[in-house]
This record gives structure tokens, C-alpha cells and sequence, in this order.
């Protein structure tokens, strides 16, 4: 059943001789008015409706509530002010209660409830394998690994329930501390270098030729279609002072102070052509016409990249920071591939993933191994909030 407000009453008109009539009084034959405060219907005068029956005529009056629900019956225009035809609600809830119901109301409705079961179990059918991908290898793993982050295992005991101790534990642990720190080093320098190689990227294939900008995708991308142990791989063979060709800079990067700088920029390297990606696609949902008005306005390309095309895009910008921020903290597959190289440089506590895995792998200390893990993961919901939060008002993000 149709609404209309009473705004849109003040124009309505008999179809016999004028124009504008609304087509939902065509199509219903009764149209709910729910109140508004911006007119009231009161009745005026009684005269024959186009069916030779009487009915009410109500004209409208503004800045009044009106105080009863009114059926459009038939719309017409009087001298003066628009009028309406009307019936009361409660003698049309009267006249619809009197009406025949439709015989077959009651198959179609069995008949819809069948078809909407057949889709509902459609759909379930199409969620059952990513359902049980995520129970069988995510929740049941996750549920394993909270148990065993508050038992501790004893030579002579077993395993026996600690509550909270491995976590205190971890809280007090300065190798855990240590490594905490040089991840977040590292996020604080090499993430604004990302995201800024990224919108670089992005903004040059987007204000390219067609042709020149495919061939910049590609191979901004193609790094990202390595994965990440072959790459590693490769970039510790380019590091290597024995048999890499950048020995001959003189410099070795992979020494102590060096290393961290090394691991930023195979990072950089390895993921910076998947946030050009997400930006230039943003890029590609601006209109063209705000870059066409801003270069009859006198902008130039890099004023329309600065100050235009940057600012639009703040919510994918913002987006591909938190994917950096959670990828930085969950540093671990570089700095494990690159230890061999130098073992002394990249320690068994390098990141807190690093010495989660030694601790769990090496040592055998599964419950603590476990209890930093969710530590870590605690960290990672809680930084990624933080930043979300502060920066909700620069972006479409909410």
C-alpha cells in the first residue's frame, strides 16, 4: 500500500480536465496518509463524486496535526485551495473487512513460502564450504590454541591448568619486549614509505596513457604474484656479500645495523604493488568530470593529484594502511628465511612471531608459545582500532 506525504496532497488533481495527477492513485484504491505536523484535512463540504455517491471534502489547512488518518478516495481541485476527497479510515478498515478475499491467496502464499525455503537452502549450499573451511581450520584451531595458552605442561604433573601465568609471563619477558619494539620501529618507518610508493604508483598509472598505464600495473604487480619465500629467497641472494652482485657497494646488508632497513625494503618491494592496486582501483570510481572542472578552474596534473585525487581516496588509503599495520606486526616469514644468512644479526627473538615459533618448534614450549600468540593477536585488533578510530574523520570509513 502506497504512502504519500502531505506535501504531495496539496497538488493533487481530478484527472477530468487537468493534468498532474499522481499515478498511485491510479494503481491503489486506497492510499495510506500517515500524519505529519505540515497539514491537517478537515471536512467542508459534501458533493457528488464522480461515481454519483457523496463523499467528504476536506481542504488543506498547513501547520496543524491532523488528528485522524484519512483514505484517499478521489482528488480534485476547487477554487481557492486544493481539495480533497476522503474517508475516513475507519469506514474504509470497515468496507476492506467486507471485501472478498481472493481464493487463492492462500496458495500463493504456501507457494512463496516454498520458493523463499528453495532459495534460503540455495544459499546455505553456497556458504557450506567456506563454512566448513572456517570452523574446521580457523574456530577448532583457535579454540585448541586458547586451551593450551591456559594450561602449562610439567615433567611430573602433565598438564596442568595456569590461568593466566603464561600471559603474565609473556608481560615480563625481555627478549618479547625486545623484538615488540623493532616491529614497531619498523611499522613506524616502513609503513608511510608503502602507502606512499603505493599512491605514487597508483596516481603515475592513472594519469598514463591506457597502453603505458597497463604495462606500469604489471609490473607493479608482478612482485606481488611472487610469493613471499621465493622472493625472499631471491633478495637474499641479491644481499649476499659472497655471491650478490650488490657486494660490490661495499655494503653489507644484512650486518646488525643494516638488516632491519634490508627487511623494509624487500617488504616494500614485495606488497607495495598490491596497495597500488586497491588505490588505482579507487582512482578508476572518481567521476572524470571533478578532474575536467579543476583544469578549466586552472589546476595542474599535480594539483589535481595533491588536492583532488588524494583526498578523495582517503578511505582505500586508509584501508591499505590497516592491511600494513596488520601485516608489519605479524612480521615473521622474511626475517625467518634471511636467519641462515646471519644468525647473529636475526636472532630467535628478531619479532614476537619469530620467537613464538622458536619457543613452540625448538623448544617445546607450546602453551607459552600459544599464550604470545594471542597476545600478539590482541595487539594487532587493538592497534588497528586505534588508527580506525583517529582517523574515521578523514575518511569514508565508519
Amino acid at each position: 500500500m502506497g504512502l504519500l506525504p502531505y506535501e504531495e496532497l496539496r497538488v493533487l488533481r481530478w484527472p477530468a480536465g487537468q493534468r498532474g495527477v499522481r499515478a498511485g492513485l491510479q494503481r491503489h484504491r486506497r492510499v495510506r496518509v500517515e500524519p505529519v505536523q505540515q497539514l491537517q484535512l478537515q471536512p467542508v463540504d459534501h458533493c457528488r463524486g464522480p461515481g454519483g455517491g457523496e463523499e467528504d471534502v476536506v481542504a488543506g489547512r498547513a501547520g496543524h496535526r491532523p488528528t485522524e488518518h484519512h483514505d484517499i478516495r478521489v482528488a480534485t481541485g476547487l477554487p481557492g485551495s486544493p481539495v480533497i476527497r476522503t474517508r475516513p479510515a475507519s469506514v474504509a478498515a470497515t468496507s476492506a473487512a467486507t471485501e472478498p478475499v481472493r481464493r487463492d491467496g492462500g496458495r500463493r502464499s504456501a507457494a512463496s513460502r516454498r520458493r523463499n525455503g528453495r532459495q534460503s537452502a540455495v544459499g546455505w549450499l553456497f556458504v557450506a564450504p567456506f563454512a566448513v573451511l572456517l570452523v574446521v581450520f580457523l574456530l577448532l584451531p583457535m579454540g585448541y590454541a586458547v586451551k593450551l595458552s591456559l594450561y602449562r605442561s610439567t615433567l611430573l604433573e602433565g598438564e596442568v591448568f595456569a590461568a593466566a601465568d603464561n600471559y603474565r609471563q609473556a608481560f615480563g619477558d625481555p627478549e618479547l619486549r625486545s623484538g615488540a619494539v623493532r616491529v614497531l620501529v619498523f611499522g613506524l618507518v616502513q609503513t608511510p614509505v608503502m602507502i606512499g610508493v603505493a599512491l605514487l604508483l597508483a596516481l603515475l598509472v592513472d594519469g598514463v596513457g591506457s597502453r603505458l598505464g597497463r604495462t606500469l600495473r604489471l609490473a607493479a604487480f608482478v612482485p606481488y604474484a611472487v610469493p613471499v619465500v621465493i622472493g625472499t629467497l631471491m633478495w637474499g641472494f641479491l644481499y649476499s656479500e659472497n655471491t650478490g652482485p650488490l657486494r660490490f657497494t661495499g655494503i653489507d646488508f644484512l650486518a646488525g645495523g643494516t638488516v632491519l632497513a634490508s627487511l623494509g625494503n624487500l617488504v616494500t618491494w614485495q606488497w607495495a604493488g598490491y596497495n597500488m592496486i586497491v588505490l588505482y582501483a579507487a582512482l578508476q570510481g572518481v567521476p572524470r568530470e571533478i578532474y575536467e572542472s579543476a583544469r578549466i578552474d586552472g589546476a595542474g596534473a599535480v594539483q589535481v593529484a595533491v588536492r583532488i585525487k588524494t583526498p578523495i581516496i582517503s578511505g582505500a588509503l586508509v584501508l591499505c594502511t590497516v592491511f600494513t599495520i596488520v601485516g608489519t606486526l605479524q612480521f615473521f616469514t622474511e626475517p625467518l628465511i634471511l636467519q641462515p644468512l646471519n644468525p647473529g644479526a636475526i636472532t630467535n627473538s628478531y619479532t614476537p612471531n619469530v620467537y613464538a615459533y622458536n619457543q613452540a618448534f625448538s623448544y617445546q614450549q607450546y602453551n607459552y608459545s600459544a599464550a604470545i600468540s594471542f597476545l600478539l593477536g590482541a595487539v594487532v585488533f587493538v592497534g588497528s582500532y586505534i588508527f580506525l578510530f583517529a582517523t574515521r574523520k578523514r575518511s569514508s570509513l565508519r
